[in-house]
């Protein structure tokens, strides 16, 4: 299967085209364009995710879908358009982006852990910092997240003694830690090794199972079959098709999402 290479939209009348969740949703995009210089990266999109749904983006690369994300927590500005959380507008001027992005985990390939703090000082610098927690409450939280992701025995560990998968655990769960209501997820495996990809995708697995919300931007086609509520094929900063991940991986209206 291949999502490379441009892509014409739907006849009209024809084919699965873009629709929105069913039910009120937790996070919803409404007409969202970004643009950077004279690239159009986003081109109206139009989204919403419900609440403990997984929501996972496919489409070749520059097809706007860590830009989606990037959007989501506020970590860039739209142009137009409208993003919401539990029906609130979150990219209206003004707002605190930073008691919004409170709410919202934000996981990326590269980790981004502190390479001069030990795995706990990067997970519980968040909530001791931005939620003033206090640090014995906020290292028990700690202990419980790395415990239940096989990583209790790193706590001490600096990010250069683990491996990728360990590190990219180790930025979920310094995610997790805030408490976020949701968890964007941006390509969290395409800097891995093909070995440590599985270890990485089974916590992604473990959150589905209770109850997270998440949108997850992927190349990974046999996870997004396995493990999202709806995929979304993003090309040219457009959806161009989305549905069940049996319906769309399976038997897709566009040609290029065809098995080969």
């Amino acid at each position: 299967m291949t999502v490379d290479g441009p892509l014409e939209p739907a006849p009209e009348g024809g084919g699965r085209g873009p629709r929105s969740g069913a039910g009120s949703a937790k996070l919803r995009f409404e007409g969202v364009w970004k643009s950077f210089g004279d690239r159009d990266v986003l081109q109206g999109i139009d989204l919403d995710v419900g609440e403990h749904e997984v929501v996972c983006l496919i489409g070749a690369s520059g097809s706007g879908k860590s830009t989606l994300l990037r959007c989501a927590n506020l970590l860039e500005v739209i142009d137009d358009g409208q993003i919401l959380l539990d029906g609130e507008d979150i990219s209206a001027p003004g707002l605190d982006d930073n008691v919004i992005r409170r709410r919202l985990g934000i996981v990326f390939q590269s980790y981004n852990l502190f390479p001069h703090r030990d795995v706990l000082a990067n997970v519980t610098m968040g909530p001791r910092r931005a939620l003033r927690v206090r640090r014995a409450e906020a290292e028990a939280r700690a202990d419980e997240l790395l415990a239940r992701f096989g990583l209790a025995d790193k706590r001490n560990a600096y990010p250069d003694q683990l491996s990728g998968g360990q590190q990219q655990r180790v930025a979920i769960v310094r995610a997790l830690a805030m408490g976020p209501e949701l968890m964007l997820l941006d390509e969290i495996t395409s800097a891995l090794d093909p070995e440590l990809v599985g270890e990485v995708l089974d916590v992604v697995a473990e959150l589905k199972e209770g109850g997270m919300t998440m949108v997850i931007a992927t190349h990974e086609m046999g996870f997004a079959r396995e493990i999202a509520d709806r995929v979304c094929f993003l090309d040219a900063g457009r959806i161009l098709e989305e549905g069940p991940p049996d319906e769309l991986l399976t038997a897709p209206t566009h040609e290029r999402l065809h098995p080969r």
